[in-house]
């Protein structure tokens, strides 16, 4: 089965009960090439570098998420809407391609705890901004125990959206379906479930930022595109056993 097989069987909804719902807005995709040998000593064992022509890649993604709650339940308009940042490479295991990621920052103290606790990511509680006004974008963040850990980010969309033709490397970038996280050793999957996304090139204007120093050197971004955003059905996390996921 191609790669492209394989995200395609990933976007079709799971047959599990839904854990939580949100919406994600306003998402920025930065990515760039880094050097795959790397970047491979930074994945846990069990997972493989899901490698594009035989290259990596980085991606630092900064958005805004709203009416997060749990299934069946209303939102809280405080704990419900918040940005975040995430630092993330592709991996795969067994014909499963998803997200691994290096780190993630949060608005929220109680949404990291909760998602540390509950679904073994690597959150950080961080001040943040977001905006668009029209076609402008603008994130920012500092995390809130380490200074130097910070975002500030200008960007504008360029073309019109549309999504991503099965095949393409826009494809491959933003459809993923499945996200991989370690705990105390112990591997784990869990999915998510939203329609395609609609993609919109965009430029960088501005773009300080140290969030991916820890793990490749600073770079530029080779691939920048927009979407305007997705509602999300978020499935619970499962052990990844010998033979299967999720």
């Amino acid at each position: 089965m191609s790669i492209t097989d394989q995200l395609l069987a990933l976007r079709r909804r799971p047959d599990q009960r839904v854990a939580m719902l949100q919406s994600w807005r306003d998402l920025l995709f930065l990515h760039r090439r880094v050097d795959p040998d790397a970047l491979r000593k930074l994945i846990p064992k069990g997972l493989e570098l899901d490698l594009w022509e035989g290259e990596a890649w980085i991606g630092l993604v900064p958005f805004r998420m709203e009416g997060i709650r749990p299934a069946k339940l209303p939102a809280v308009p405080w704990l419900s809407a918040f940005p975040e940042t995430n630092v993330r490479t592709y991996v795969t295991r067994n014909g499963q391609p998803g997200v691994w990621f290096f780190s993630l920052e949060a608005a929220r103290w109680a949404a990291c705890a909760f998602a540390r606790t509950f679904y073994s990511l690597p959150y950080h509680h961080a001040m943040m901004q977001t905006s668009r006004v029209g076609d402008e974008l603008r994130y920012a963040s500092r995390r809130a125990r380490d200074f130097r850990a910070m975002v500030q980010i200008e960007a504008q969309v360029t073309g019109d959206p549309a999504p991503a033709a099965p095949g393409t490397f826009d494809f491959w970038l933003v459809e993923r379906y499945l996200l991989y996280a370690e705990r105390r050793g112990k591997l784990f999957s869990g999915r998510v479930f939203h329609d395609p996304y609609s993609i919109a090139p965009a430029r960088v204007s501005l773009c300080e930022q140290t969030l991916t120093d820890p793990w490749v050197p600073a770079g530029e971004w080779e691939h920048v595109c927009v979407s305007y955003g997705v509602d999300v059905e978020v499935f619970p996390i499962s052990r990844v056993q010998d033979t299967t996921l999720g």
